[in-house]
């Protein structure tokens, strides 16, 4: 941890070349965002939307400085960040944020929502009123639940079926039940920050992973790893979040515009990674991307369920896995 919190200050030094803003934009209350993504995708324009929102209804009030391409660096350095004070803001999966709110887990828990509206509805009742309540109590102020899309797994050869995953090395999130997923389904799982993953696959240290068709494209793995394979196991929830300490020091009515430009932002970030998975796929396609569909689904699921009953009791038994699985 000591190693991540001194690249998030040495980025942070070097963050004045990188803040950017909206010319025009007032001055007011510095808000240092991290971003993994350049200006073209939807984890950076998502950020320019709020910062828009709140030269509206806010003019003067915040001075959103942007930091694109994980300069600030992957997601837990970023998080760690926002619980130092040194970043404000960002967005984050819900699996990086896991080592703190390992019961946020229960989003990730492979083939439980049918689609992305069924994951709506969940975090929209007493399941998303809970976490949000529990990620505060970390330092993270959670403003919004988001959808990355779904996961799909990402090889240099079509692995379609369980049976071929077997013996793989596979990059996984740095989080228990990823680990866990892919090792009961053979694969030998290898913890590795996002924004080392296209090294890792170019030189064969792992020869595969999982990620959304967004950021297939994003981070250009589609040169490493051309195959992606729709398993479509897990729904990548996540959060646009702030530093509980920078919530704290705002004024009622900044809490209120914030919270209402985020809500915005929320909307529209969904929206976008519609229409981005449409154009990343159309972009893979154009330079030698392949995709294959899964087979024996019954085989990835039967898999794939082992991890409930594994995690049931930290996640609050199986018998409430089972009833938000069958949830309208």
């Amino acid at each position: 941890m000591i190693v991540s919190r001194r690249r998030v200050a040495a980025g942070l030094l070097a963050a004045p070349a990188l803040l950017t803003a909206r010319p025009g934009f007032a001055a007011g209350r510095p808000v240092t965002v991290a971003s993994l993504f350049g200006e073209d995708k939807p984890e950076t324009m998502v950020w320019r939307r709020i910062a828009q929102t709140l030269e509206r209804t806010a003019p003067g009030r915040f001075d959103l400085r942007i930091v694109g391409n994980a300069a600030l660096g992957g997601e837990k350095e970023v998080a760690e960040g926002l619980r130092l004070g040194s970043v404000q803001a960002s967005l984050s999966t819900i699996s990086a944020l896991s080592g703190w709110v390992p019961e946020g887990q229960i989003l990730d828990l492979p083939f439980l929502f049918r689609d992305r509206g069924h994951l709506r509805r969940v975090l929209d009742g007493p399941l998303g009123a809970e976490l949000k309540g529990r990620y505060e109590a970390q330092g993270f102020v959670v403003l919004g639940f988001i959808n990355y899309g779904a996961r799909h797994l990402l090889a240099k050869e079509p692995i379609t079926t369980p049976a071929a995953i077997r013996g793989k090395r596979i990059r996984v999130i740095q989080s228990p039940l990823h680990t866990e997923l892919w090792s009961g389904l053979g694969a030998y799982p290898t913890p590795i920050p996002i924004p080392e993953t296209y090294n890792a696959l170019k030189t064969g240290v792992v020869d595969c992973m999982d990620l959304t068709k967004s950021a297939f494209v994003g981070f250009r793995l589609h040169e490493v790893v051309p195959w992606l394979i729709e398993t479509g196991h897990i729904w990548a929830s996540g959060v646009i979040m702030v530093s509980a300490a920078f919530w704290k020091g705002l004024s009622a009515d900044d809490r209120t515009a914030l919270a209402a430009a985020a809500a915005e932002g929320t909307a529209y970030f969904d929206e976008l990674i519609i229409a981005d998975e449409a154009a990343s796929m159309a972009k893979a396609a154009s330079e030698g991307g392949k995709v294959a569909q899964a087979e024996d689904r019954p085989a990835w699921e039967a898999g794939a369920r082992k991890v409930w009953t594994t995690f049931a009791t930290k996640l609050g038994g199986l018998d409430r896995i089972e009833a938000i699985a069958r949830s309208a």
